[in-house]
This record gives structure tokens, C-alpha cells and sequence, in this order.
């Protein structure tokens, strides 16, 4: 008898994390999950614990009006799954038993983690769990500081740590309900506790543990850094800083108009901060305008790092793809970033990936707009919302109807699991035995 052969990778980790948001779905449809009189069917169920759990934060229903204590809780563990990556908290669970990692469970662990080689994966996964932790505490008492004195000791540290766990692993889900309806950290628009602390842990969490890890070992000599990280920070800075600026322009009439200067900094730095996977939002987005809502698209398709917390296309997919364009214009063969040169494997992946992920939109837009009549801008921003795992929408979620939503629950599944990814579980990887000749064809 043939031996089975185990599960591939990336097909674990795309079963792994369907298993994930189906458990989930279950436990929020337990009577005691939601608020007398406040029942959901599994549908809704289902969109909840796939928006947790794919660390999106778009809801159908209001996290804090619909759902009790333990239902919170259910919702922040599957954040926190959706987060490290289901395989990573196993692994962890079985480190605890002291049972050895085994090279099979090794492989897993790399490609949950997104680390680059098998060899140091165990460490890193050691310093993932100890630096989110450790983030996370900080980031949950600093919270604390704000929400105790206003809602008590007991709700104002569940608050806390609820809030913290949502920003670092850039979900955008809230505990905000009781000061309206899917309000998100609007009352908190001039609060620089709140801004700061929140905007520290999203971009802490979307940097990715790799690069942390690197930074933690070098540490600030930038040199020393590895390419990925170098590419990772510097992307990540230009994006903080010129998404800012765009923002202060752009929104200087909208929706930062009749703050002061202070304010408008504050709103405009988290504006730009937000779209990049985290979903919380200090503004209403029905207000942007339309430059405004273009460059929110604009940063929610690049998205964060790999290995992190957050979705999009990531910043290093669309690094390679402009250096690729910059190096075309000037008629170089090859790609160098930061003196060193990109394989051809390297530059295949990001443009695959960065052409799955546009296909993936276009056709979560085009299906949403032929089965509803709403506005093509804010399908537009729902779609990429969803695929970027960001959680931001003017709204429309809820009006959407059955299929529209199955969408999107499609749309962040791949955001979160990653196109290629979804692709080789349900796909037989086949080499060619025969390659054809070679052909041209016009270009351009």
C-alpha cells in the first residue's frame, strides 16, 4: 500500500483556516453568544467569525449591540488565531507539552509564519508569541489609562485588552456600539492617547514578525538589515508619510475640515494609517472625497507586510513590481534593490500575485454591481476592503444580500489565506513533461 502523503503547506493552511471560521461561525450561533432578543442566523454567524478571523472587521452586525461578553470573547480569539496564524498557535500548544517539532510540522510553521528558510523557525515562532504578547499588554494598558476611568475598572480593562488585540492584529473590530451604532473610534477623533496607541499597534502588526525579529537582532544598524526587512521599513515610511500629506490635501475641505491643526494631523495620520489592513476609522468615510477615497483604495491594495498580521497585495509585491517597471523604462535586465538583484522566480511570484489579487477585485466588483443597485464608489471601497482584509465601508455591508455577502466572505478568505495559496490547495501542481517552442508575440 502507497504511504498518504501529507498535506502540502499551503493546502493546510487554507483547510486549517476554513476549519477555523466554521468552529467560529458555530459558537456564535449558541444562545448565550448574543444578547436576549438578539439572535443571528448562521449566515451572519458565518461573515463574523470570517471577518475575525481573516483580521478584516467588516460586520453585518454590531459587535458590542449584538453579542454578550463570551460572544466578544470568541470573536478577539479568533482575531487572535486569524492573527498569528492557526498553525503558529498549535505549534505553540504542542511547544507547551514539551513535544518536539517535527520537520513535517516545521514546514507547516514556515509557511504560516511566512519565514524564508525551515532552519530557525521554532526561534522565531518563540519571539512572534513573546513580541505580540508583549505589544499587546503594553498597547492594552495604555488603553486602560483612557477607557477605565470612563466605563469602570472591569469593562474599561476588557475594553482594553479587546481593543488592543484588534489593532495589533489589524482587525478594526470594536466595542464602540454603546455610543452608537457601528461608530468605530469616531468619539476618540481628538484623542491622542487613543490615535496613537491604536496607530502604533496596527503598524506594529503590520510590519511582520520577520522583520522584527531582524531588527531585534541588528539592532538599528540598518545595514545589517536583511533585504526584505530594508524593503519592508522603507515602503512602510513612505506610505505613513505621503499618505499623511495626501491626506492633509486632499481632505483639508472634508472630512478634516473645522479641526485645528493639531486635530487635523492627528485624523490625517490615522487616516492614513487605517487603510493599510486595520479597519478602525476616526472619520466617517461617507464624507471623503473622491481624491480622498481613491487614495484610501490606493492604500488598502498595497497593504502590509507578508508575515504579519496584515493583508493587501504587501508592500514588498508592489516594491518588486515598480522596480520591475522602473528597470523596463530603463532598459535594464536586471533588478536591484539596495545593491542586490532580484531573481526571476522572485519577480514571476509578485507580478502573479499582484495580477491574481486585481482579478480577484475586479470580479468581486463586477459580481456585486450586477447583483445590487449601489454605488459603483462604494462597492469599489467595500471590495478592496474585504480582499485587503482592511474592514473599512461607508456602510453597505449590512445591505447587501446573501450572495453579495458570500462574496465577500470569499474575498476575504483569499485576502487572508493569499490568492496563490487558495490556488495550490485546490490545484494538482503538474510539471510538464514537454515544453513547446519558443514564440513572440507584439508587446505594448
Amino acid at each position: 500500500m502507497k504511504a498518504k502523503k501529507p498535506l502540502s503547506p499551503t493546502r493546510l493552511l487554507a483547510i486549517g483556516f476554513a476549519v477555523v471560521i466554521l468552529g467560529g461561525a458555530l459558537l456564535l450561533c449558541l444562545p448565550f453568544a448574543t444578547r436576549e432578543g438578539m439572535e443571528i442566523n448562521f449566515w451572519e454567524a458565518l461573515f463574523t467569525a470570517t471577518s475575525a478571523t481573516c483580521v478584516t472587521g467588516l460586520v453585518v452586525v454590531d459587535t458590542y449591540l449584538q453579542f454578550t461578553l463570551f460572544g466578544q470573547f470568541v470573536i478577539m480569539c479568533l482575531i487572535q488565531i486569524g492573527g498569528l496564524g492557526f498553525v503558529a498557535v498549535i505549534t505553540a500548544f504542542v511547544m507547551v507539552t514539551g513535544k518536539r517539532i517535527g520537520l513535517q510540522e516545521r514546514a507547516y510553521l514556515m509557511e504560516s509564519v511566512s519565514a524564508t528558510q525551515l532552519g530557525g523557525v521554532v526561534k522565531l515562532l518563540r519571539f512572534t508569541l513573546a513580541f505580540t504578547f508583549a505589544v499587546e499588554g503594553i498597547g492594552a494598558l495604555l488603553l486602560m489609562i483612557r477607557f477605565c476611568p470612563q466605563l469602570g475598572l472591569g469593562r474599561g480593562i476588557w475594553y482594553g485588552i479587546f481593543h488592543s488585540v484588534s489593532a495589533f492584529c489589524n482587525a478594526g473590530f470594536d466595542l464602540m456600539g454603546f455610543q452608537g451604532p457601528y461608530n468605530s473610534l469616531v468619539e476618540y477623533r481628538a484623542d491622542p492617547l487613543v490615535n496613537l496607541v491604536i496607530m502604533g499597534l496596527i503598524i506594529l502588526g503590520g510590519v511582520g514578525f520577520v522583520v522584527w525579529k531582524d531588527v531585534a537582532t541588528h539592532h538599528y544598524h540598518f545595514r545589517r538589515y536583511t533585504l526584505h526587512a530594508k524593503v519592508v521599513l522603507v515602503m512602510t515610511a513612505v506610505l505613513l508619510v505621503g499618505g499623511t500629506i495626501g491626506f492633509l490635501i486632499v481632505e483639508r475641505n472634508h472630512t478634516l475640515a473645522g479641526m485645528s491643526a493639531g486635530e487635523r494631523l492627528l485624523a490625517a495620520s490615522f487616516e492614513a494609517v487605517t487603510p493599510r489592513t486595520a479597519g478602525f476609522n476616526t472619520t466617517d468615510l461617507n464624507e471623503l472625497s473622491e481624491a480622498g477615497a481613491i487614495l484610501t483604495v490606493l492604500l488598502m491594495m498595497v497593504g502590509a507586510a507578508p508575515g504579519s498580521t496584515g493583508g493587501g497585495m504587501k508592500v514588498t509585491t508592489v516594491a518588486v513590481i515598480l522596480m520591475a517597471v522602473i528597470s523596463g523604462i530603463r532598459q535594464r535586465e536586471d533588478i536591484n534593490i539596495f545593491h542586490r538583484r532580484l531573481g526571476g522566480d522572485q519577480m514571476r511570484r509578485a507580478f502573479v500575485s499582484g495580477s491574481l489579487y486585481l482579478l480577484l477585485a475586479s470580479g468581486g466588483i463586477f459580481l456585486i454591481l450586477s447583483l445590487q443597485d449601489i454605488s459603483i464608489r462604494d462597492v469599489i471601497l467595500e471590495v478592496f476592503s474585504a480582499l485587503s482584509t482592511v474592514g473599512l465601508s461607508t456602510g453597505i455591508t449590512r445591505e447587501l444580500n446573501l450572495i453579495s455577502r458570500l462574496v465577500l466572505i470569499i474575498l476575504m478568505y483569499s485576502g487572508r489565506v493569499g490568492g496563490l495559496a487558495v490556488l495550490a490547495a485546490v490545484a494538482a501542481r503538474r510539471t510538464p513533461k514537454v515544453k513547446n517552442p519558443e514564440g513572440k508575440i507584439i508587446i505594448g
